[in-house]
């Protein structure tokens, strides 16, 4: 069956995407799970953070999966389907690797609610933009928006995982003391995980040069930005040692 790409709901989700970015900065408070738990949430229904978390981002790689598996099979695809690619790449990553990794405390069920639903919109977004509206020419791959927006998604990537590697290795399993986390680019700041995914949907919004990437980018920026502060500020009065010359998460800026 022929889809045919109608342009109003790319618009919507895209324009959702970023007033829900503001949104987040104008009540500058932090998602009430993790760290912020038992400050901003009521005891209620919880999810062991394994579970939650693989839940929470199965539909961000289920829903643009199964369009790119709607496509014909070939060796080397259109700019599009490799684009949607990495977009699967990093949640193929998320809910089946970094979920059962973790060593999070438990999460609120409202939580996960909220973010299954942002997923799930937010993954047929972009499937559903990169493979039924947009239309990129072969010559996109040697383009320097696809070059450098694949290799800044690659680098952000690499500095997501070492980042979260850095932080699991803090714990053994069943604790939650927090100390502080050392080595790779948390030497300069203190939400590294955070700006390696930042990093990422910049790439990717460079490389889809799309609405719904920047949007999504705007709106990973406002969220994750906004939570790397707030680590930033609760390392700072947890621990009278922290490092003073270490940013929130711009090196040497912020």
């Amino acid at each position: 069956m022929q889809v045919w790409c109608q342009q109003s709901p790319v618009l919507a989700g895209s324009a959702s995407l970023a007033a829900l970015g503001a949104l987040v900065l104008y009540f500058a408070e932090p998602a009430g799970y993790g760290k912020y738990l038992e400050s901003l949430m009521p005891v209620g229904t919880r999810l062991p953070a394994r579970a939650a978390w693989f839940l929470q981002e199965l539909p961000s790689f289920v829903v643009p999966a199964g369009i790119l598996a709607r496509q014909p099979c070939t060796l080397f695809g259109t700019p599009g389907t490799v684009l949607l690619g990495l977009f699967c790449a990093h949640y193929f990553h998320r809910t089946f690797i970094y979920s059962l990794l973790t060593r999070g405390r438990p999460f609120p069920v409202v939580f996960l609610f909220r973010g299954f639903i942002f997923c799930l919109g937010n993954g047929f977004l972009q499937g559903y933009y990169l493979i039924y509206c947009a239309e990129y020419p072969y010559e996109w791959y040697t383009d320097m928006r696809f070059s450098l927006g694949v290799s800044l998604f690659i680098l952000g990537m690499g500095i997501n995982i070492h980042s979260d590697c850095i932080l699991r290795q803090l714990r053994k399993p069943g604790e939650t003391t927090y100390r502080i986390p050392q080595g790779g680019l948390f030497t300069y700041v203190s939400g590294a995980n955070f700006l390696g995914e930042i990093t990422e949907w910049f790439g990717y919004a460079l490389a889809t040069w799309s609405l719904p990437g920047l949007a999504f980018a705007f709106f990973s920026f406002c969220f994750l930005g906004l939570r790397a502060f707030h680590h930033h500020r609760f390392y700072l009065k947890m621990f009278e040692d922290y490092p003073k010359s270490r940013k929130a998460l711009i090196p040497f800026i912020f």
